[in-house]
């Protein structure tokens, strides 16, 4: 098996090594700590609706991935919960748009967990009657969603900026999607998807390295590797609605904000790092536009942003309540634009940077957070280290280029209204 050693220079380090089926392993051992944290996933996510394997083009209902993620819990013998339960483990799974997670932690008995883990997300088990029932189960859920605000206010950004990108539907897909989904294709995403080439395993805590390669090495059930590509739709780089206005029961109105942003290739770790410290510049504590706001009892403690990207969409976003989400937008717009014009404040970057550097390496001190920083490398092929390391090195000016990005014409603004009595 394949070993790479990383090391930073503040005294964490941990393995990554490639199993001959193609299963990427991280491991980063904590063995003061008292508990350990592990994820099993897939690169497979709600977007992944149309791809090619082997040369053969095929097409599947939206929600899938998520549907798949509730069924593989489940076996001929009970479900995977009951056998967590006789552990004492915290076990749980979640589908985004681009991967599937399956995941535990403990503070006993961890290798037992990790059998437990690595047995039945390698052992569907589906049926016509199991799936009709999680029909009507994650039917349920879906009408939930659609009721619920803080889920509304962000999916329907993404309807008003995404034209054709499968971004824009929601994770679960519809009543109408999931009513399409049979045992048949449950199997032929699974044996697409979930073959250890596409898969990882991420491990941080009090644990034994090489005890769990050996595990590993006994545990994965090999299968044949073959050619696999997603496919997705061509996207325009306008948006397809500016503003989308939805009425629900609400005390105040909720607002997301998004500029849509190239999507031609998955950012790099400086640019991720970029935008970070640009977003702080902007409308972070410390920022002239965060006062502004605050003082105007334009927002809330719940205001916040994000950078939110994956294969084929990217975009800045900044969300939160206020009784003028139209001002809050408008207010963000010309904040953005005088940075463009006047520069940013060396002063403030300096601190907001060392600021998120300090918050990067206390980062190495939750085993949660360091497992989840093992996925972002796993899906990206990046270093664990990365993140410190760019935040050493990034400069005022290389965050200024980053502001350029950020276009008047190429943004949405979602908001959720007060029902009227």
């Amino acid at each position: 098996m394949l070993k790479q050693v990383f090391e930073s220079d503040f005294g964490e380090s941990y393995i990554k090594c490639e199993h001959e089926s193609g299963l990427k392993i991280y491991i980063l051992e904590k063995p003061l700590y008292n508990s350990a944290y592990a994820i099993f996933g897939t690169k497979y996510g709600s977007i992944d609706n149309c791809f090619s394997v082997n040369g053969e083009k095929v097409e599947v209902p939206e929600g899938i991935a998520h549907f798949l993620e509730h069924k593989l819990f489940e076996s001929e013998d009970g479900d995977a919960f009951t056998r967590y339960a006789e552990t004492g483990a915290y076990a749980n799974a979640f589908t985004s748009f681009d991967k599937t997670c399956y995941l535990f932690s403990c503070s006993s008995r961890f290798y037992d967990n990790l059998e437990i883990l690595l047995d039945f997300v390698q052992s569907p088990y589906f049926t016509a009657a199991t799936v009709e029932k999680e029909q009507g189960i994650i039917g349920q859920e879906i009408r939930m969603y659609d009721d619920s605000p803080g889920w509304r206010v962000m999916f329907n950004m993404l309807l008003g900026m995404y034209k054709n990108h499968p971004v824009r539907i929601d994770i679960a897909g519809t009543t109408d999607s999931i009513a399409e989904i049979t045992d048949e294709l449950l199997y032929k995403c699974y044996n697409t998807f979930y073959n250890p080439q596409n898969m990882f395993l991420c491990i941080a805590g009090n644990v034994n390295t090489e005890k769990i390669l050996k595990m590993v090495e006994n545990g994965i059930k090999p299968k044949e590797k073959f050619d696999l590509c997603r496919i997705m739709p061509t996207e325009p780089d306008e948006v397809s609605q500016p503003e989308i206005v939805q009425a629900l029961e609400v005390a105040t109105p909720m607002f997301c904000f998004g500029y849509k942003e190239n999507a031609d290739s998955m950012p790099t770790v400086k640019e991720r790092i970029c935008t970070a410290v640009l977003l702080e510049m902007i409308a972070g504590d410390a920022s002239p536009l965060y006062k502004s706001l605050t003082e105007q009892g334009l927002i809330n403690d719940e205001f916040s942003f994000e950078y939110f990207n994956g294969p084929g969409y990217s975009t800045v976003i900044f969300e939160g309540e206020s009784s003028n989400p139209k001002k809050v937008a408008d207010e963000i717009k010309a904040e953005i634009n005088r940075l463009k014009e006047e520069g940013l404040n060396k002063k403030l970057f300096t601190a907001i940077r060392s600021g998120l550097y300090g918050n990067a390496i206390r980062g190495f001190n939750n085993i949660e957070n360091i497992a989840m920083g093992l996925v972002d490398c796993a899906m990206n092929d990046t270093d664990l280290f990365d993140d410190v390391k760019y935040l050493k090195a990034i400069t005022v000016d290389d965050v200024y280029k980053r502001l350029a990005r950020l276009d008047d014409d190429k943004t949405v603004l979602s908001v959720i209204v007060p029902k009227e009595k």
